[in-house]
């Protein structure tokens, strides 16, 4: 055999398997994304912190395992706003979502655009393969309008998501938005607008259910088999109705006297229109996250069985709070914390020791954040608003955010509308309503942690400086409501 045959024989075949290996090993190092994403679960809602008399041991337990973010916060706690801000890392005014996605503002646009580069297209080209599973809410429903049955009012909510709008997500199990819990409504990847299918189950059962058969991945049918994946799991309750939960989930409460839910003094008492709201719901909404903190621990007992564990990021979250009528607010998009804080954990055993982290994570930094912790930090687009906190999240040390930005968008006059700061003691807002005096909010949540009592005419000195700090935020991201600002 002469030399250039030992060559071929041997030395290829050799830098072949070397370079076989590099790749298998880059691949393996390329971690995967779990994203469990309920809507309308405020972040007291969770069992070990002590702060709400409702059960969830499979979060409790994750908790431990993980960083725990108890000041994380929605921005603009509304469902479109606050997904368009997960999904592109920007702000409203960046990223066209000022408001729900319906028909009603799908005249100025309002829909995530499909030139946004969103995070999930950032790892598309990495080559992952990616899947959402549930809720999507960032189409702007359009006639002739889907015929379900959130769309028989004025306010047309549902619509379907065209393949060329879906960011990446080469596996889709999704809607628009749809309220009917216990017979959920989804189009499958190759559907046509028309072609949606309704499921006789409850809805984040259902989804637990694909979500455990994407992780699984049998034959290779969800997708590429030994390629990284992100998959988002976006459960509906417990958002309104609540009453639409199987009654195994009812009974967990049924025989637990409301008035021993109600024990917080931003609750209205009985006999009033929020306080009976708020009585005639709770045990509910505790059913519905008692039901997703369970089917959440199926999603992560199939993780674990696949061996995906460690090299997976897990994250847990909502979109926003709920008041229930708290504060004689119905649901959301108000600046208390019930509506603005939710649950933030993170778990990557890889990098992150578990710990609680007060850190003040506002809704644009996750992007950012995520790409850093899974090594992408040098593909974060220039246009992503938020903050890679990676770094400080895998050390502990680094510079911290001082504050978070609140808003309240007038979708048809952006100059007006509530604006505001939170950081680690003060809520302070400014409502400016057209052709009104503003009015100005400060609470004291260290002193005042259920914000009971408006400080801000007694404490100028204090809104002088929460004022410039809000102005700052303006400036920065260019907010037209800075014409209104003191």
């Amino acid at each position: 055999m002469n030399k250039n045959s030992i060559c071929k024989t041997t030395v290829l075949p050799f830098l072949t398997t070397c370079m076989f290996m590099g790749v298998a090993a880059r691949e393996k190092q390329m971690p995967n994304l779990l994203f469990v994403f309920p809507d309308q679960m405020r972040a007291q809602t969770m069992g070990f912190l002590g702060l709400e008399k409702v059960k969830t041991p499979v979060i409790d337990q994750f908790a431990k395992e993980s960083v725990y973010f108890s000041n994380a916060i929605s921005n603009y706690p509304v469902c479109s706003p606050t997904r368009a801000m997960i999904m592109s890392g920007q702000y409203p005014h960046h990223n066209r979502v000022v408001s729900n996605c319906t028909n009603l503002t799908a005249k100025i646009g309002c829909q995530l655009p499909q030139t946004t580069r969103c995070w999930s297209d950032v790892l598309k080209e990495k080559g992952y393969s990616l899947g959402y599973i549930g809720k999507w809410h960032l189409d702007s429903p359009h006639e002739p309008f889907i015929n379900s049955s959130n769309n028989k009012g004025e306010v047309k909510w549902n619509e379907w998501c065209p393949p060329e709008r879906r960011h990446g997500f080469d596996y889709w199990h999704a809607y628009g938005t749809y309220d009917q819990h216990l017979r959920p409504m989804y189009w499958d990847t190759d559907d046509s607008r028309e072609g949606f299918k309704y499921y006789d189950e409850w809805g984040p059962e259902h989804e637990a259910d694909k979500a455990i058969d994407y992780i699984n991945n049998k034959d290779g049918l969800f997708r590429k088999s030994g390629k990284p994946f992100a998959l988002v799991i976006s459960m509906n309750p417990p958002h309104t109705g609540y009453n639409l939960v199987p009654q195994k989930y009812k009974d967990i409460y049924r025989d637990v006297p409301v008035e021993t839910l109600t024990g917080k003094p931003n609750i209205p008492p009985a006999g009033t229109k929020w306080g009976d709201h708020y009585r005639k719901n709770i045990r509910d909404y505790y059913a519905c996250i008692s039901g997703v903190d369970e089917q959440f621990g199926r999603i992560l007992k199939a993780l674990k069985g696949a061996g995906l564990n460690d090299n997976t990021i897990v994250v847990f979250t909502s979109d926003h709070g709920d008041c229930l009528g708290i504060h004689d607010e119905m649901t959301k998009n108000n600046w208390y914390e019930e509506a603005m804080r939710v649950p933030l954990i993170i778990r990557y055993p890889a990098k992150l020791k578990s710990r609680y982290d007060d850190i003040l994570l506002s809704t644009p930094d996750l992007y950012p954040t995520l790409l850093g912790l899974m090594g992408f930090a040098a593909s974060i687009p220039g246009e992503v608003d938020g903050q890679n906190l990676a770094d400080y999240l895998i050390s502990g040390k680094g510079t911290k955010p001082t504050s978070q930005w609140y808003m309240r968008i007038d979708n048809e006059k952006p100059a007006f509308g509530l604006r505001g700061v939170r950081n680690n003691r003060y809520t302070f807002v400014i409502n400016q309503p057209e052709g009104k005096d503003k009015i100005i909010l400060l609470y004291d949540r260290e002193n005042d942690p259920f914000e009971m009592k408006n400080i801000a005419g007694e404490n100028p000195d204090i809104v002088r400086e929460l004022t410039e700090e809000m102005r700052n935020w303006l400036v920065k991201y260019s907010d037209p409501w800075i014409k209104k600002t003191p």
